[in-house]
């Protein structure tokens, strides 16, 4: 044999060998089960949750504001102070409208006088029309016809005269008593009994009425609060799983050891849009509903504005089937069992006829696809409607496994694997 061919021998084993070793360790590899979380179907109570966000208010309050141009001479209270109904609060220099008073009074006096001399002249003029028209009725040649019609004209004027001094009295009256009005409300009470929330002027400062803005012409507020509300903004997704008498608990970032109990006791029927910025830089319109919360049993220290959540109970669930949220997934299928689920989905009809959501269901250490249709959601858990009965072992995690699975996959449980920190939300 020639050292050619003892070569060309040599390099054909080679290949063969390492060929050899490149199948197997492929087969080995695709023997290999692919490490997840396994747990059993179960059942379990679930509670579905909506989570807003808002601030605390109270139920009733009231803005005080000038309704006059004027000094602060005085205020009588502080802020966070406790008032009465009718408990004087501040007072305007009322040095100008009382000045007004005695002028108004003056001149109402002035048009009484002149009152009380036109219906003198009247009554003179009324008894000469009298006198003139008796003479000429007997004895038309004793007075002349103009004589008559002069004591007729007169009387017409007098009474016309007299008109004109009763609404100048009319008119003086009404001067008067908006004098008065407008000194009234130079001294401010409280029209409820409350506590002062919020004190928007200082002494020596010039009230000025808000004819344009609220803002302008506010002095204080008062607020009663004995029912305090949670006012949050509920996504348009969300509100129409709420009811009246919803259950609700609160958190308030102000007692952060604490939780609160309230009912649903408003949902808004119109949308309120907020423009929210996006990563391109264009603008979209969020549409949100305000709905009012009622707490049971407010701490008695609260104040308007402090920041809550509310997490709002809309549903809940005995003893459900259920599976983790992380283990439902979406995989091609043909036939979709729970187009009508709660969870998210595309909305496409391609999508609907070609994708269905399920889990991977472990047999003989295989993970197979099992469509399924869900109910509500609960913090970790879906409900199951159908396509399981219970008792099944599940691929539970992690994401990333379940994300990359396939279907008659060779699985096997990891050891001590730990709860997946993906899990989506609710």
């Amino acid at each position: 044999m020639s050292r050619r061919m003892k070569l060309g021998l040599a390099t054909t084993i080679v290949v063969v060998l390492v060929g050899s070793l490149f199948l197997m360790s492929a087969s080995k590899k695709a023997n290999r089960a692919t490490e997840v979380r396994i747990e059993k179907v179960g059942r379990r109570d679930l509670v579905a949750t909506v989570t807003a966000s808002g601030r605390i208010d109270a139920k009733t309050s009231v803005d005080i504001s000038a309704d006059i141009t004027g000094r602060i001479t005085q205020i009588a209270v502080h802020e966070g102070d406790l008032v009465r109904k009718g408990q004087f609060l501040l007072q305007i220099d009322p040095t100008i409208y009382q000045a007004a008073v005695s002028r108004a009074e003056a001149l109402l006096a002035s048009s009484q006088s002149g009152l009380v001399q036109s219906k003198a002249t009247l009554d003179q003029a009324q008894r000469a029309l009298t006198r003139a028209q008796e003479i000429s009725k007997s004895n038309s040649t004793l007075i002349s016809p103009e004589a008559v019609e002069t004591a007729q004209t007169s009387y017409d004027v007098a009474l016309a005269n007299y008109n004109s001094s009763r609404a100048q009295v009319d008119q003086a009256r009404a001067g008067l008593q908006e004098a008065r009005d407008n000194l009234t409300k130079t001294h401010l009470t409280a029209p409820m009994a409350g506590r002062v929330v919020r004190l928007a002027v200082e002494e020596g400062e010039v009230a000025v009425p808000g004819t344009f803005s609220r803002e302008t012409g506010l002095l204080m507020t008062i607020a009663d609060l004995s029912v305090i509300l949670a006012k949050v903004k509920v996504d348009e997704t969300d509100v129409i799983r709420l009811q009246l008498g919803d259950s609700v608990e609160i958190t308030i970032d102000a007692f952060p050891d604490s939780t609160f109990a309230g009912r649903v006791t408003k949902i808004s029927n119109s949308a309120t849009l907020t423009s929210t910025a996006t990563a391109s830089g264009s603008s979209d319109r969020a549409v949100d509903f305000d709905v009012e919360i009622t707490l049971d049993n407010p701490p008695v220290d609260i104040r308007p504005d402090l920041s809550s959540t509310a997490k709002i109970v809309t549903d809940t669930r005995r003893n459900a089937l259920s599976v983790p949220i992380i283990a439902l997934t979406v995989r091609e299928n043909h036939a979709v069992p729970n187009e009508s689920a709660s969870v998210p989905q595309d909305t496409t009809a391609k999508t609907k006829k070609n994708e269905a959501e399920g889990v991977f269901v472990v047999r003989n250490g295989m993970a197979f696809f099992q469509p399924v249709k869900v109910g509500i959601a609960g913090e970790e858990h879906f409900e199951v409607l159908s396509g399981l009965t219970g008792g099944e072992e599940i691929v539970a995690g992690t994401y990333q496994a379940i994300r990359d699975l396939k279907d008659s996959t060779r699985v096997r449980n990891s050891s001590g694997a730990g709860p997946d920190s993906a899990k989506k939300g609710n």
